[in-house]
């Protein structure tokens, strides 16, 4: 079974090599304070670690900037306009709408971030699902957006020019059964693959490995599990979290220098 001590062997290999595994955590649909998210933004300014959240602008109400914006570890970030799906399996901003509607909608969502969070807000959109019109994704820059994050190892890390894409990697939820956690093996499994295939360079070794929260539905297993990973990291040399702004101003810069690889 996957445990922590194997992630401790990994981050070990990593250090070894004479660098450190880099990390990024996203949290998802924000629109309003509530007694979850302030159990996330606590477990946040605990460590402290940065995190990202991902705000449905067209949702969000003003007292959701005022809680973030008191929090200077945290930073926002756009979640596509709504949140509404409108095709099967295209999600918010997929191919089943015309690109006009789909580029009308995110710059009011651009201008409604701009009013809750200035420029505390950094211009990478989050598509809802994590799922976006590639030829949509060509048109984000003159949108004024300077990244891009889905799920999964990216295939570039600039998939359109002046667009810097980083993704997450390990979703503590189980979407197609429970709804709950997916359980500390599975979540420590998807964690170790993806920083073994950067190691070993069969993934971008450059793109730092995200954790994919989603505050609303967490149960006690994904609570206890963030709670562990964030102190889990913090104490290893092998391993350190980047804030947003470094993420996505760092990606696609100088690739790691392993000394050696298994």
């Amino acid at each position: 079974m996957t445990s922590w001590h194997e992630l401790d062997r990994e981050l070990d290999a990593w250090a070894s090599g004479g660098c450190q595994a880099t990390l990024w955590w996203r949290d998802d649909d924000a629109i309003e304070p509530a007694p979850a998210l302030a159990r996330l933004l606590a477990l946040s300014a605990g460590q402290p670690v940065p995190l990202a959240i991902a705000v449905i602008p067209a949702r969000a109400l003003p007292s959701l900037a005022a809680v973030l914006l008191d929090h200077p570890t945290v930073t926002p970030m756009q979640h596509g306009y709504a949140h509404r799906n409108h095709g099967a399996k295209d999600g918010e901003l997929g191919p089943a709408r015309p690109l006009a509607m789909n580029e009308r909608e995110l710059a009011l969502g651009r201008r409604l971030m701009g009013d809750l969070f200035g420029a505390a807000a950094l211009p990478v959109l989050v598509p809802p699902w994590n799922r976006i019109d590639p030829a949509l994704v060509a048109r984000l820059p003159r949108l004024g957006f300077r990244g891009l994050s889905t799920y999964g190892p990216r295939a570039t890390a600039e998939p359109a020019p002046g667009l810097i894409q980083v993704n997450t990697h390990l979703d503590i939820i189980d979407w197609r059964g429970s709804r709950g956690f997916v359980g500390q093996e599975k979540a420590l499994a998807q964690l170790i693959a993806h920083l073994g295939a950067r190691r070993t360079c069969r993934a971008d070794p450059s793109e730092p490995t995200g954790l994919l929260t989603h505050h609303l539905v967490h149960d006690a297993g994904a609570w206890d599990f963030i709670a562990s990973l964030l102190r889990r990291i913090a104490r290893h040399r092998g391993a350190r979290w980047l804030a947003p702004a470094e993420v996505f101003a760092a990606a696609g810069a100088t690739r790691p220098a392993f000394a050696s690889q298994p």
